[in-house]
């Protein structure tokens, strides 16, 4: 048995002794408790549960982790049992477990049924499980929430109870650790105490309001993905926000997604709109607007817009899932012989983007298609697209894996999953090959013979949705922005009125300066902080709002012509006439 089998076989063998647990403490001659599932998940493991008309909140998961504690120490032995459909059944009936008899149910003809009891305990599972229940490692309950039975929302509402479990104590305790840093770090949670974003219920859930300091970032972080694409022979495009729907309906988005769309109607003449949820198929009809020949070829778009999706209420949090979303998108027209060139240029600008931002630990998932009927195109075209995904992640030597299944309705795609400071992955650019929009559109352009040929359409967001970045991002920097992006790049903290001219000199100085990389500007984002109050408490606030560079004024400095610098993790002392260059060399 590997390691990971090992740890899964443990977790799954704990949501059984939480199960007993739980029916031990709460089941009794007017009570039946019902289990829905209870699988091995990563970092631990959950159970379904029905208290019926019992109150289970989150003090009480210390009585049932004792309880757990105790069935471990008494190592109970797991044992198997098979049983025909019709057993099956009425040990379910039997229990009272209609949950189970609909799993039961289920189940296809020929396959075996199975039990696993431990002491007084049985439940329907294929098992398998660790010999003893002190063969489970070390656990701790997490939390507990609401989940529909079978991710329905129709359907009957459970508790879910959440444990976290390892093989050692060790182990557990450095997930708990990072769990701790996790809540200090919740983009949620910082962006509310950095004054960034917030959220009304009067405009509604999913759709975030950005404060100034909120904005500056997300056009910062916006800007320097399109000065990266700019520079690769990108061009911007400009879109409006609604659409007739009949523009999806040809792409075959309406198909896909209609119960995702905002839907709009003229009062004038009754034609029905949608907020756009995309942006591909107005890029596809700027593209038809007028002839192209193969020396138009490649053309290349961008724009950085907000789309809207019906999201549910209950996948919304935070900026990771939002009903307004601000992609950094592109796309780019070309012939197939100029694909693998294409896709080189855009895995260039995405390692340079992330290697900036300090993700340069990337992975890719090449994304294809499995055999389901919700892919559009030919299945040659198909293979054809993922064998050139796949060729063109070995020439960039890309750590790669394949997943079956993930691809986008119209073509594969390569999804790059960024690690953060937390050893977390996310997926956040993506680059796509789609050979289904331009055959639908009929977009064509004259090659060499005067032949009309059909391009090639490349689906690229470097940052993907900008909000969802974002909330990556606050949680991997903990706040502490790069200089370039932050929204208050310096504060000058006065100690008197004494040194009011001299920070008048300073004020000048970075008023002068022009900041050449990432992005150029001229702007330094500063402010003055005069107030008649305690430099350390002055000190204190402009910490907590985790501004990278602090400069204090006192007569001292005044005497030596010096300004006294506090970076994040350092102090230093500077010569106002070197200010301006220290200034610029900052990270």
């Amino acid at each position: 048995m590997s390691e990971n089998t090992n740890l899964e076989t443990m977790r799954h063998s704990l949501s059984h002794i939480m199960a007993a647990a739980v029916k031990n403490l709460y089941s009794g001659t007017t009570t039946t408790v019902k289990f829905g599932v209870g699988p091995a998940v990563e970092n631990g493991f959950y159970y379904d549960i029905d208290f019926g008309e019992t109150k289970v909140t989150e003090d009480d998961l210390k009585k049932i982790e004792k309880e757990m504690h105790k069935i471990v120490n008494r190592a109970e032995k797991f044992v198997c049992r098979e049983a025909s459909r019709e057993e099956a059944l009425e040990w379910a009936k039997e229990n009272g477990q209609d949950y189970k008899a609909e799993l039961i149910a289920e189940i296809p003809e020929g396959e075996k049924i199975t039990f696993y009891a431990m002491g007084g305990f049985e439940d329907l599972c294929r098992g398998p499980h660790v010999e003893d229940t002190s063969k489970v490692g070390a656990f701790k309950l997490m939390r507990i929430s609401g989940a529909y039975w079978k991710g329905d929302e129709k359907r009957e509402q459970m508790s879910r109870i959440y444990g976290a479990a390892f093989e050692t104590q060790e182990e557990l305790d450095a997930y708990l650790a990072r769990l701790e840093e996790a809540k200090k770090r919740d983009h949620r949670k910082l962006g509310k105490e950095l004054d960034l974003f917030c959220f009304s219920d009067l405009v509604g859930q999913g759709l975030p309001l950005f404060s100034p300091r909120g904005t500056v970032l997300r056009d910062k972080l916006a800007d320097y993905s399109l000065s990266l694409r700019g520079r690769e022979g990108f061009e911007k495009v400009w879109t409006p926000h609604i659409t007739k729907t009949d523009l999806y309906k040809a792409s075959g988005h309406y198909a896909k997604f209609g119960d995702e769309l905002f839907m709009v109607h003229s009062q004038v003449n009754g034609e029905q709109f949608a907020l756009k949820p995309m942006n591909c198929p107005h890029h596809a009809q700027i593209f038809a607007s007028r002839p192209r020949t193969y020396r138009d070829m490649p053309v290349r778009y961008m724009e950085a817009t907000t789309d809207y999706r019906d999201e549910k209420t209950g996948e919304l949090g935070g900026l990771s899932r939002v009903r307004c979303l601000t992609q950094d998108d592109s796309h780019v027209f070309c012939r197939n012989e100029q694909i693998k060139g294409e896709v080189e240029r855009l895995v260039g600008i995405v390692r340079e983007l992330y290697s900036l931002v300090g993700m340069s630990k990337l992975r890719a998932r090449l994304s294809y298609r499995n055999d389901e009927d919700k892919y559009l195109g030919d299945k040659e075209l198909w293979k054809m697209a993922q064998e050139q995904i796949k060729q063109a992640a070995i020439d960039n030597n890309l750590e790669y894996f394949e997943a079956e299944g993930e691809a986008a309705f119209y073509g594969p795609k390569i999804d790059f999953m960024a690690e953060d400071a937390m050893g977390r992955e996310h997926q956040l650019a993506t680059i796509q090959l789609d050979f289904v929009q331009p055959e639908r559109f009929g977009l064509t352009y004259v090659n060499e013979k005067g032949e009309k040929e059909r391009p090639v359409m490349i689906h690229h967001a470097t940052l993907g949705s900008i909000e969802r970045f974002m909330s990556v991002f606050i949680e991997h920097t903990a706040g502490w922005f790069p200089f370039w992006c932050a929204p208050e790049q310096i504060r000058i903290l006065t100690i008197n009125d004494a040194v009011e001219d001299y920070v008048v000199k300073i004020e000048a100085i970075l008023k002068d300066i022009t900041l050449e990389a990432p992005l150029r500007h001229n702007d330094i984002r500063y402010r003055v902080d005069r107030r008649n109050e305690s430099l350390g408490k002055k000190i204190r606030e402009a910490t907590k709002m985790k501004i990278p560079c602090i400069l204090i004024v006192g007569p001292k400095d005044v005497e030596a012509e010096t300004v006294s610098v506090r970076l994040h993790e350092s102090e230093d002392t500077v010569k106002l006439a070197d200010l301006a260059e220290y200034i610029k060399n900052l990270k």
